[in-house]
């Protein structure tokens, strides 16, 4: 009899311990949250300060969906903490109800801060608070959350973690002292651990004597896309977007050239690229890579502006000599630079005619330059006559700039 009773016993021991290890395991067992990655730069900070308040009482033991309230409460907090991107905030974490065993009364606890925030100290502190244990002073906490805040400077954002159960009114008015105390500076937020009523209509009023928070339910946040709306709206104000009338990615206020092109390459001051340098950006620049202080026209080719001929003509009046000193310093310069000396006329006469005429004038500058000292073979003349007007032959003032000499870089 005794040896059966005894086997019967340690039978109940060994199914009691095999339980309580799964429970544990159940309890401790965690969904994977992977943060979304949060745009901060699109937001503005509208707090300098935040406190969560975690309830650590008897009640948040009950479990709810498969763990202890108390659990999932801890994971709400992690979940808040990876998701809020680096902030320049003092932050801090209380609990309340955890009793000590020495002890006879609650014991609000201040686990963390009053500090610069980080993420990594936070996490820290909440792997280290209590089990949960003991009655619900939730009013005690909050009447030393305006103790610990007391020093601070800017804004404050009270977060209180809790199922709102076991507990009186208490709460309200303690909220409603701390609002007066603070002011517009204080706002309060609660999150609903469980599905009780009362205690979402407790925690409902908590929130509503901050005046700028809200309540909402652990379950609606708990998803990365829950966690970051509940972070931008308790921790963030919406920057306005500053405009950008051309899409060039240049906010208005910075762009220095407005209405570039669409498509258009803009550096930081929203100007089209000069890549070359010559004035002409690279969209316009039919001639890209002009050297280095060479003269371009409107279209960015490199041209002997100053020296326009003559109807007929190909020979180089002296007057214009200082022009083409130009080129030779540009030449000289840029001593691996090879140019092809191209020359234009306009359509007066016929199109034979005037492909001679401006291979003559190409012909006429080449040799001037080689007269000062450059190399031949860094140089080839070219006519193409009338086939390339750059600006209208209808009128005297276009003709004479159609009659050119330009200078394309070459290989």
């Amino acid at each position: 009899m005794t040896k059966h009773y005894l086997k019967a016993l340690i039978l109940v021991m060994i199914s009691t311990l095999l339980f309580s290890c799964a429970a544990q395991q159940v309890q401790t067992t965690k969904t994977l949250f992977n943060p979304y990655d949060f745009k901060a730069d699109q937001y503005e900070p509208k707090v300098n300060n935040f406190m969560v308040i975690l309830d650590s009482s008897n009640s948040m033991n009950y479990y709810y969906q498969g763990q202890t309230k108390y659990t999932f409460a801890k994971d709400i907090v992690n979940r808040m903490n990876q998701t809020l991107p680096d902030l320049d905030v003092m932050g801090a974490l209380r609990t309340f109800g955890y009793v000590a065993y020495y002890t006879t009364g609650p014991k609000p606890d201040l686990t963390y801060g009053v500090t610069q925030y980080t993420r990594a100290g936070l996490e820290k502190a909440l792997k280290t608070i209590p089990n949960a244990g003991g009655n619900s002073p939730l009013a005690s906490a909050i009447d030393a959350a305006s103790g610990d805040l007391k020093s601070v400077q800017g804004s404050i954002a009270l977060i209180i973690v809790s199922d709102g159960q076991d507990m009186d009114n208490a709460p309200v008015p303690a909220a409603k002292k701390m609002k007066s105390l603070y002011g517009e500076k204080l706002c309060i937020y609660t999150i609903l651990v469980g599905d009780d009523p009362a205690g979402k209509d407790l925690l409902d009023q908590v929130s509503q004597a901050g005046q700028c928070g809200f309540s909402v339910s652990a379950d609606s946040i708990a998803s990365p896309s829950g966690m970051t709306d509940f972070v931008k709206k308790a921790f963030f104000a919406k920057v306005a977007k500053p405009l950008d009338s051309d899409g060039d990615g240049v906010y208005d206020n910075l762009d220095k050239c407005p209405n570039t092109p669409a498509g258009v390459k803009v550096d930081s001051k929203g100007c089209p690229l000069d890549t070359d340098g010559d004035g002409v950006y690279d969209y316009l620049d039919k001639c890209p890579g002009t050297p280095k202080g060479a003269k371009v026209n409107a279209q960015g080719c490199w041209i002997l502006g100053g020296i326009l001929f003559d109807t007929d003509k190909s020979d180089i009046k002296s007057g214009f000599y200082p022009e083409l000193d130009a080129v030779v310093t540009v030449l000289n310069k840029n001593s691996d630079l090879k140019v092809e000396i191209q020359g234009h006329t306009d359509n007066v006469g016929k199109a034979a005619y005037n492909m001679k005429l401006s291979e003559n004038r190409a012909n006429a500058v080449m040799g001037y330059l080689v007269q000062k000292g450059i190399d031949s073979n860094r140089l080839s003349a070219k006519g193409l006559g009338l086939t390339q007007p750059i600006a209208s032959n209808d009128t005297p003032e276009g003709r004479a700039q159609n009659r050119r000499v330009e200078l394309t870089p070459i290989p």
